[in-house]
C-alpha cells in the first residue's frame, strides 16, 4: 500500500471543502482529465464521481466512488479505471497547530495492477500521489478563509523570486566570484 504525507497550511474544514467539491476532482487527482457528472448526493457513501482518464483522443470514462466519509477527517473511495483496474484511496485529515497533515493511502484491489509487483506500483503511486497532494494543497489552502500562514504557491512564488534575485545579482557580479587577493598580491586558494 503507497502512503504520501503532506503538510497543508489550511484547517482540515478547507481540505474537506475541496474534496466536498466533485467537480474539483480532475483538478486534483493527477490522471483524472474530466468531469462528466457528479451525484448531487456526492460526497455521502454509495456517491458517484463519472470522470474520464487519460488525454485526449484516448480517454476512458470511468467513476469513482464514495465507501466512507467522516468530515473533516477521513474519506474512503474506491476509484476505478478500467482497464487497469481499480484502487481503494483512504485520505487522512489530521489538525496540527495552525496546520493540516494529509495522508493519502491507495491500494490495487482488483484488475491487472494487483498483478504488478508491489514495491514497483507504490513507488509510481508514490509519485503519482506526491502531485495529487501537491495540487490538493494549491486549492485547499487558495480556499482557506483564515491563514495563518503562506500557501503553498506562495511559497513557490517566493522560492522563484530568489532564484531570479541571485542570477541577476550572480549576472551584475559576473557569474563567476573572484579570488579575493592577499597581502602579498597572490590569489587566495579556496578549498
Amino acid at each position: 500500500m503507497s502512503r504520501n504525507v503532506r503538510v497543508l497550511h489550511c484547517a482540515p474544514e478547507d481540505v474537506f471543502e475541496v474534496l466536498s467539491d466533485g467537480w474539483l476532482y480532475p483538478s486534483w487527482v493527477v490522471g483524472a482529465s474530466r468531469m462528466r457528472e457528479v451525484d448531487e448526493t456526492w460526497p455521502m457513501p454509495g456517491a458517484q464521481l463519472h470522470h474520464s482518464f487519460g488525454v485526449w483522443p484516448v480517454l476512458i470514462n470511468d467513476r469513482t466512488v464514495v465507501e466512507e466519509i467522516a468530515p473533516p477527517r477521513t474519506m474512503v473511495m474506491r476509484a476505478r479505471g478500467w482497464p487497469v483496474g481499480e484502487a481503494r484511496v483512504t485520505i487522512d485529515v489530521k489538525a496540527r497547530g495552525d496546520e493540516t497533515v494529509v495522508r493519502i493511502q491507495e491500494e490495487a484491489i482488483a484488475g491487472p495492477a494487483r498483478l504488478v509487483p508491489r514495491p514497483i506500483m507504490d513507488a509510481l503511486l508514490l509519485w503519482r500521489n506526491a502531485e495529487t497532494l501537491h495540487r490538493l494543497a494549491y486549492l485547499a489552502e487558495g480556499r482557506a478563509v483564515i491563514r495563518s500562514s503562506s500557501t503553498t504557491a506562495d511559497r513557490e512564488l517566493a522560492d522563484d523570486e530568489d532564484r531570479i534575485k541571485a542570477s541577476e545579482k550572480d549576472e551584475r557580479n559576473g557569474s563567476r566570484r573572484q579570488p579575493e587577493p592577499h597581502a602579498d598580491g597572490q590569489e587566495s586558494r579556496e578549498s
